[in-house]
């Protein structure tokens, strides 16, 4: 018998004998020898006996284990054979669900596997009194039980990985069913909620979505950028399939989110990423409407094919208001602008010239340092627009303003071709 098949032919049969004969008498004290590995374990890995279902687990994992490897040299199993016995798989999953790391986990096999191999050096004399086979019989046992524990440790760090994704996905399960139901507005245990969510629900909420069109892009750390400009270390972060992020920031105050305050953000943006944030708002209502907010400001930004690193709800909340109805948007910026409403760069010119004019509220120079032209050139494309509008620029201001932002933000969606001027 040997450490794997074919390999007990090349032992001769006093030492196999003496094997089987020395696992035999191992296993009369199997308890015993289980009692003593515990306590072995314990002096090393302090964990093990963290609780008594713990402590307990590891008793009857050491004990099945040594019961199992000695039953198959004392009946000339092949290793090969082994298989984890229930209650060390039970303790892989334990070990698991309490957060151990894989790594403490196997340490519990070295640590037994050393404890075996001292125990072996130990009684040998006293159970094969001759020396001529001792050595032999040690040297046959200690591949064997490395054979047997490199074998079932592999099993058990299976199952431990089996059951940490278990456990990971019960939780992720958890978290996207609170965040759905808080999504929806339905009643919730918000105490319960919190500890499900590990993110406070009474404090600001501010809501962002990251979204990209490449499957390398890191959403997660960019989520984990968001969080640390707005002071959280750790906010709550939810994948919406795999190029896109739903995140949330809780906060004890209303973060600002003005351009200036969140430019350092938009330095941090690589270009294959698009962030988008909602207004900030109180309890579990803002979660909700911050978060309606920020899906609301991607579909705008989808809309239009173009956007900053970092856009704010409050930057096109207007537009999101008009454009719900793409068509009665087109129709309206085409009954306000005539025929500015077209694609061709003249009228672009114009129109961003009178946006211009009526965001610095009739300001000439102003205007015209925005857009970086002479003033007077602002005054000649003003009455070129005028003339393809058909009506002066006082003549329904506040609708032309809208009108004009419409087409600012989402540009050939909301316009018509460009003319032929052949």
């Amino acid at each position: 018998m040997g450490v794997s098949a074919g390999e007990s032919a090349d032992l001769p049969e006093s030492i196999v004998i003496e094997m089987r004969r020395t696992a035999a008498e191992l296993l009369a004290n199997v308890s015993s020898y289980a009692d003593e590995m515990l306590a072995y374990i314990l002096e090393r890995i302090p964990e093990a006996g963290a609780d008594d279902d713990l402590r307990g687990l590891t008793l009857g994992s050491c004990s099945s284990n040594l019961e199992a490897a000695l039953s198959m040299v004392r009946h000339g199993i092949d290793v090969g054979a082994a298989t984890a016995p229930v209650t060390a798989l039970e303790h892989a999953r334990a070990m698991a669900a309490r957060g151990y790391s894989v790594d403490v986990m196997l340490r519990f096999y070295r640590i037994g596997h050393a404890y075996f191999s001292e125990r072996i050096l130990t009684l040998i004399a006293d159970v094969v009194p001759d020396p001529a086979l001792a050595l032999p019989v040690v040297d046959s046992l200690q591949r064997y039980s490395f054979a047997y524990v490199d074998r079932i440790s592999s099993e058990v760090a299976a199952e431990y990985v089996a059951e940490l994704d278990r456990i990971q996905n019960r939780v992720r399960a958890a978290r996207t069913d609170a965040v759905r139901t808080l999504i929806a507005g339905e009643q919730i245990d918000l105490a319960r909620a919190e500890r499900t969510l590990s993110h406070r629900l009474t404090g600001w909420q501010t809501a962002f979505v990251c979204w990209t069109d490449r499957d390398d892009a890191d959403l997660a750390r960019m989520g984990a950028v968001v969080g640390s400009h707005f002071g959280s270390a750790h906010p709550l972060l939810v994948p919406d399939g795999a190029q896109a992020l739903w995140g949330w920031v809780s906060t004890s105050r209303a973060p600002e989110v003005t351009p200036e305050g969140l430019a350092p953000l938009a330095g941090q943006v690589p270009k294959a990423v698009q962030i988008y944030l909602g207004t900030p708002a109180q309890g579990p209502v803002g979660f909700r409407d911050s978060h309606v907010q920020a899906q609301r400001g991607r579909r705008i930004i989808e809309l239009s094919g173009s956007g900053a690193p970092v856009t704010t709800y409050a930057d096109l909340a207007l537009v999101d208001a008009m454009s719900g109805d793409l068509d009665l948007a087109r129709a309206f910026v085409a009954g306000e602008l005539g025929a500015l409403a077209v694609e061709g760069r003249r009228e672009k010119e114009e129109r961003q010239t009178l946006l211009a004019v009526l965001d610095a509220q009739g300001g000439l120079a102003a205007a015209a340092e925005e857009l970086g032209v002479h003033r007077n050139t602002v005054l000649q494309r003003i009455r070129r627009a005028e003339e393809r509008r058909g009506r002066p620029v006082t003549d329904r201001v506040a609708e032309l303003h809208a009108a004009l932002r419409l087409v600012d933000v989402l540009g050939a969606v909301v316009l018509t071709a460009e003319p032929d001027r052949t």
